[in-house]
């Protein structure tokens, strides 16, 4: 009878144990942090700026880009000019972490802050040294948001190749919102000039279309909380248990039996 009672009570502890990381996989819940749900920025107060680890291509032509044109125009060179573009721009350099990136000819070039126009304007004017009249395109290729659709299993990682990439597109994109996340506690999490800001959404209703068009930026994080799922979860993590009591307890039964 004791034995009984040991076990039904270190079943009782263990479910209650247990009941401890029901939904432990769900992120970013509320604490100290403000959470803003109003005023929400649609669009970006200034363009995209370089940071260490972006990963940027670089076109340069004479003479203020006269090769595109003709190309364009099919005035001569179409083969040799074509190739040149793309493999010009299959070459990618990295932003390092001092913020400078070694391009031919030119050496250690500091560009981080700064725009994509800012950086063609310096670049333009640094190899305007050795090239007449240089036309240069930059485009950063690793700019990126992570999307959490409301079951962690399916996180995505979302490259940019869109300046103007709302966030419908990025949830999109990411095969949308998971039939365990709630439309309504979508989270946007962006590294500012002043920190994390934490911007909560609600799409459930056609109120939240004003924000449907958020413009995301590099390294956003967009987190769809999913719904807890008590029951299931509580059930999955007691199961084991249960079972494993409830066989200890027919095996001491039939040993009691037996005497």
């Amino acid at each position: 009878m004791r034995i009984l009672t040991s076990l039904l009570i270190f079943t009782c502890f263990s479910i209650l144990f247990t009941s401890c990381g029901v939904n432990s996989n769900i992120m970013f819940q509320n604490s100290d942090v403000e959470v803003i749900t109003e005023n929400i920025p649609i669009s970006p107060n200034d363009s995209y700026r370089l940071a260490p680890d972006d990963k940027i291509t670089f076109l340069l032509f004479v003479e203020n880009g006269k090769m595109i044109i003709d190309v364009s125009s099919g005035i001569g060179g179409q083969v040799s000019g074509g190739q040149q573009l793309g493999a010009t721009n299959s070459i990618q350099y990295l932003v390092r972490n001092d913020g400078s990136v070694e391009f031919p000819m030119l050496g250690l070039v500091n560009v981080s802050g700064l725009t994509i126009i800012e950086v063609q304007e310096k670049l333009s004017k640094l190899f305007s040294v050795n090239y007449i009249d240089p036309f240069i395109q930059v485009e950063v290729t690793n700019r990126r948001v992570i999307v959490f659709p409301g079951n962690g299993g399916d996180a995505k990682v979302i490259p940019i190749q869109n300046d103007n990439t709302t966030l419908m597109e990025a949830i999109a994109l990411a095969g949308g919102i998971a039939e365990r996340g709630k439309a309504n506690v979508i989270k946007v999490i962006r590294q500012t000039e002043d920190g994390r800001k934490v911007y909560q959404i609600d799409l459930s209703t056609l109120d939240g279309l004003k924000y449907a068009d958020m413009i995301v930026q590099s390294n956003d994080y967009i987190y769809v909380e999913p719904t807890k799922q008590l029951t299931r979860e509580f059930l999955k993590e007691v199961t084991p248990i249960v079972s494993i009591i409830s066989s200890a307890i027919l095996i001491l039964s039939i040993f009691t039996t037996i005497n």
